[in-house]
């Protein structure tokens, strides 16, 4: 896992992390009693990419954001690449990356060969806001 800043047209260069592979949606949600709640593995999840974050000393963007991911899943099995974004984009809210995720404007998602273990690669960056 590691940091990597990239200059873009901001004055703020942009952040690229290398993630673990997150669990899927159908594992990060739990329901108990009539309540919903973060899994154990999601909390899991939130905790390892805020540990790297707060390594990376990575500061909270404010702005509005251009993320881009490319997912290395872990096995050739068929998967959906949207059921990658809640517990990744969760977990970078929870790790600092940002304030709220919705401040995310453009989200890309790329699947990559598979890698042993799977991973993600996340570049995000602020992008001028067109008004209208």
């Amino acid at each position: 896992m590691s940091t990597t800043p990239t200059k873009t047209n901001s004055e703020r260069p942009a952040i690229m992390l290398r993630l673990p592979w997150p669990p899927s949606v159908n594992r990060y949600w739990r329901h108990n009693r009539g309540m919903t709640h973060i899994s154990r593995e999601g909390r899991h999840y939130r905790d390892r990419v805020a540990v790297e974050c707060d390594l990376r000393r990575v500061v909270a963007f404010e702005g509005r954001l251009a993320v881009q991911i490319i997912a290395y899943p872990p096995d050739r099995r068929k998967r959906d690449l949207d059921n990658v974004l809640k517990a990744l984009l969760d977990a970078l809210e929870y790790g600092g990356c940002y304030v709220d995720d919705s401040q995310i404007d453009q989200l890309t998602i790329v699947r990559a060969p598979k890698v042993t273990g799977g991973s993600v690669t996340v570049t995000m960056r602020e992008i001028a806001v067109e008004s209208h």
